[in-house]
C-alpha cells in the first residue's frame, strides 16, 4: 500500500474543495441554513490557504537551508 503524501495532500485545492464540499453539504442535510454553509466553507478554505502557505514556505526554507542563498549573489568589488 502507498503511503499518503500529506504535505502534498494538505495544499491541494482539489482536496480542500471537497472537504469544504462535503462539510457545507453536512450542515445543510442536519438542518443547518445555506448561510451557515456558506461561512464555514469561507472559514475552512481561509484556515486552508493558511495552512498551504504555511507548508510551502516551510519545504521552500528547508530546500535553501545551507545552500548560502540568503547572501546578496554578487558583492561590488572595490568599493
Amino acid at each position: 500500500m502507498k503511503e499518503i503524501d500529506w504535505k502534498r495532500k494538505l495544499t491541494s485545492r482539489k482536496f480542500w474543495t471537497a472537504v469544504t464540499s462535503f462539510v457545507s453539504m453536512m450542515i445543510v442535510a442536519t438542518g443547518g441554513t445555506e448561510n451557515t454553509a456558506a461561512q464555514v466553507t469561507a472559514l475552512i478554505m481561509a484556515g486552508a490557504s493558511v495552512l498551504a502557505y504555511i507548508i510551502s514556505e516551510g519545504l521552500t526554507d528547508s530546500a535553501n537551508a545551507g545552500s548560502g542563498t540568503d547572501l546578496p549573489e554578487k558583492e561590488e568589488k572595490g568599493q
